[in-house]
């Protein structure tokens, strides 16, 4: 298991676009993967769960991913929220 916090940086958080290309990245890996923002805990895997959080901009998240590829999922994730997911 590996995991990394990161804090969200689009302006209206993960709203429904960037809340769909998160989750259509995650859906491509391998590793169980969850993302930790305050007391709640989700899978990025479902759109609407990952909408669920109601994850804002400035969240520290923490991404958590378990399996045979963690470390190159876990990359992949960070990078992504950090890019701000296509948005500006």
């Amino acid at each position: 298991m590996v995991s990394q916090k990161t804090t969200v940086v689009n302006k209206s958080g993960l709203h429904l676009r960037p809340a769909a290309d998160l989750s259509k990245l995650a859906s491509t890996m391998t590793s169980e993967i969850t993302i930790v923002a305050g007391e709640k805990r989700v899978n990025p895997k479902s759109v609407l769960i990952l909408m669920s959080a109601g994850i804002t901009q400035g969240t520290e998240i923490e991404i958590i991913c378990e399996g045979e590829n963690e470390e190159e999922d876990l990359r992949r994730l960070v990078e992504a929220i950090d890019s701000g997911l296509g948005e500006e």
